[in-house]
C-alpha cells in the first residue's frame, strides 16, 4: 500500500548489512581471522535483540585483532549488492528525494561502495589500526540503535524533509529506533521482531518491491542488479 506521504520528496535510511548488500561484513572479516562461527553466533543474537548491540560489537571486532587492513581490499571483493539497490537509489534521487544509509558495520568497507553507488549520505563505525593491523577496538561513539535513530533525524534535518517523508528499511533489531522514527518503517526480509514492528514488510530480496510502498515508479533505464 503506498503511503501518501511518500509522493512528494522524501528521504529514504536503509541498513547496511543484509539490506543494502546481501552479506554481513563482520562475518566476512572474521572468516578471514578464522572465528566465523563464533562472531555469526554473536551477530545472530543481536539482530534478535538479545544482547546489547555495542557490547556485541565490540566483542565481535575483538576477535579481529591483529588482521591486516589489506583485508578490506578483499572482502569489498566478496560484497554482493543486493538487487533492485541501484534502481532504488536512481528512483529517489529522480523525485528529487535523498538516499543514505547508517550502519553498525565500517567505514572501511562502505565508504568505497557508497561512493560508487551515489549515496547521499552514509554513516558507520570506525576500527582502531596500528601498524597497520587492526587493534580490536572501535574508534569512538559506536553507532547502535540510538545513534542510528538520531542520524534519520539529523539527514532530515539537513535536507529540509519532514519525518513524515522519511523511509527506514532494515532487518534487524538494532534498526527498530531508527524505524520507530520515521513516516514510513519497511522490515526487509527481516527478523520476526522487525516484521511485527515494521508498517510494510518485503520478503524478496530485491530493492524494486520497496518502490510502490513509497509511491515510486521503476526507473526508465532500470539496472540488471
Amino acid at each position: 500500500m503506498v503511503n501518501p506521504a511518500m509522493q512528494q520528496p522524501c528521504l529514504v535510511v536503509l541498513d547496511v548489512d543484509s539490506t543494502l548488500i546481501e552479506n554481513e561484513v563482520i562475518e566476512l572479516l572474521a572468516a578471514h581471522a578464522g572465528v566465523e562461527a563464533e562472531v555469526a553466533a554473536i551477530t545472530e543474537r543481536a539482530m534478535r535483540g538479545e544482547l546489547d548491540f555495542a557490547e556485541s560489537l565490540q566483542e565481535r571486532v575483538a576477535t579481529l585483532e591483529g588482521l591486516p587492513i589489506g583485508i578490506f581490499d578483499e572482502v569489498r571483493n566478496q560484497i554482493t549488492v543486493t538487487a533492485g539497490v541501484p534502481d532504488l537509489i536512481r528512483a529517489v534521487k529522480a523525485a528529487g528525494g535523498f538516499i543514505g544509509v547508517v550502519s553498525g558495520g565500517f567505514h572501511e568497507v562502505l565508504d568505497p561502495l557508497a561512493e560508487s553507488l551515489g549515496l547521499d549520505f552514509w554513516k558507520a563505525n570506525r576500527l582502531s589500526i596500528k601498524d597497520g593491523h587492526l587493534t580490536g577496538k572501535v574508534l569512538g561513539e559506536i553507532v547502535d540503535a540510538e545513534a542510528k535513530a538520531q542520524t534519520l533525524k539529523q539527514w532530515a534535518q539537513e535536507t529540509g524533509i519532514p519525518l513524515n517523508r522519511t523511509v527506514a528499511i532494515g532487518d534487524g533489531a538494532n534498526d527498530l529506533k531508527m524505524m520507530a522514527e520515521a513516516g514510513l518503517s519497511i522490515a526487509f526480509n527481516a527478523k520476526p521482531i522487525v516484521r511485527e514492528k515494521a508498517m510494510e514488510c518485503v520478503d524478496e530480496k530485491d530493492m524494486r518491491q520497496v518502490l510502490p510502498l513509497i509511491g515510486l515508479e521503476m526507473p526508465l533505464c532500470p539496472s540488471r542488479a
